[in-house]
C-alpha cells in the first residue's frame, strides 16, 4: 500500500508544493488541504499516513511567525492531531511548520500539555537566506534523520532562535530529541539546535527546508561535483524517505 499524506496549508504558506514534492518522490501520494476545510471535518485526519505543515509566513507572521495558525490549530484540532501521533503517524514541519509544532505544543512533547520552546527572532536582527551546515546527532531517535550524516540545507527566516529553559534543553538532550544543529550556528539558537523531535521520534521540526534539496541541482555548490556525487539521493530528500520507509514497514508488520 502507498502511504498517503497530508499537507495543511492556510492564508500565506508557500512551501507546500515543494513540500508535496518531497514526499512524492519519496514514494507516498499527497493530498493538501486548507486548514479551514480540517476544521469543519477533523475526521478527515485519520485517513493520512503522514503529515507535513509547510514552509512559509502562516497569517502574515502578524504577531509572531506561526502563533496564529498554531493558535487554530489548538482550539480545532489539537486533539485529533495527538490522535495521529499516538497511532504513529510521522509529521514534519520545515521552518513556518517547525514554528507552528512549537508554539502549538506539539515539539518537543505533545503531551506535555503547554508550550515549553519557541523560535525568536535571529540574534542578527536581520533574515537570514543562505545554505547552512549542519550536524546529525547520531543518537536521536527522530525517524526523519536515521542513517544521515552531516550535511548542507538552505534555510530563510527571520524568527528561527531556538529557545527554551535549561531544564527543557537538558531533556531534550538526555532523551535523544535533537536532532539535528548547527555548525556555525547563524541565528543563535540555544546549544546550535536546529531541529527537534518528539520523544516518539515521529514529529519532527526545524528551520532549515530539506524540501529544497531534492535535486542535485538545487546545491549551490553542484557544477563542482562529481558524477558520483551528483548520482546520490540528494540529502533532502533521504529524510522523506526515512518517514515513508518507516510507513511502509509499518504497514507490512500489520498485515
Amino acid at each position: 500500500m502507498t502511504p498517503s499524506t497530508l499537507i495543511i496549508r492556510t492564508a500565506g504558506t508557500n512551501c507546500d508544493l515543494e513540500l508535496a514534492r518531497a514526499f512524492e518522490l519519496a514514494g507516498a501520494t499527497t493530498t493538501t488541504l486548507h486548514l479551514n476545510e480540517l476544521v469543519v471535518a477533523p475526521q478527515k485526519l485519520e485517513a493520512f499516513d503522514l503529515i507535513g505543515l509547510p514552509g512559509g509566513f502562516s497569517y502574515g507572521d502578524d504577531i509572531a511567525a506561526g502563533r496564529i495558525f498554531a493558535n487554530r490549530l489548538k482550539h480545532r484540532l489539537y486533539e485529533p492531531l495527538l490522535a495521529a501521533i499516538d497511532r504513529g503517524v510521522p509529521m514534519i514541519g520545515p521552518c513556518n511548520g517547525f514554528q507552528v509544532l512549537v508554539k502549538l505544543g506539539l515539539l518537543p512533547d505533545p503531551h506535555a500539555g503547554a508550550q515549553q520552546a519557541t523560535l525568536a527572532h535571529n540574534t542578527s536582527g536581520r533574515f537570514i537566506d543562505r545554505w547552512t551546515p549542519m550536524t546529525v546527532e547520531a543518537q536521536s531517535k527522530c525517524v526523519w534523520t536515521k542513517g544521515l550524516s552531516d550535511h548542507d540545507l538552505p534555510m530563510a527566516h527571520g524568527e528561527g532562535r531556538f529557545e527554551a529553559p535549561d531544564d527543557v534543553l537538558d531533556a531534550l538532550e538526555a532523551s535523544g530529541q535533537v536532532a539535528v544543529r548547527y555548525a556555525d550556528n547563524p541565528n543563535g539558537s540555544k546549544r546550535d539546535i536546529a531541529g527537534v523531535c518528539d520523544p516518539t521520534g515521529l514529529v519532527f521540526g526545524l528551520m532549515p527546508h530539506p524540501e529544497r534539496h531534492l535535486h542535485y541541482t538545487n546545491h549551490p555548490q553542484w557544477t563542482r561535483m562529481t558524477d558520483a556525487q551528483r548520482a546520490q539521493t540528494p540529502v533532502g530528500l533521504r529524510y522523506f524517505e526515512n518517514a515513508v520507509a518507516y510507513v511502509k514497514e509499518r504497514q507490512a508488520a500489520a498485515v
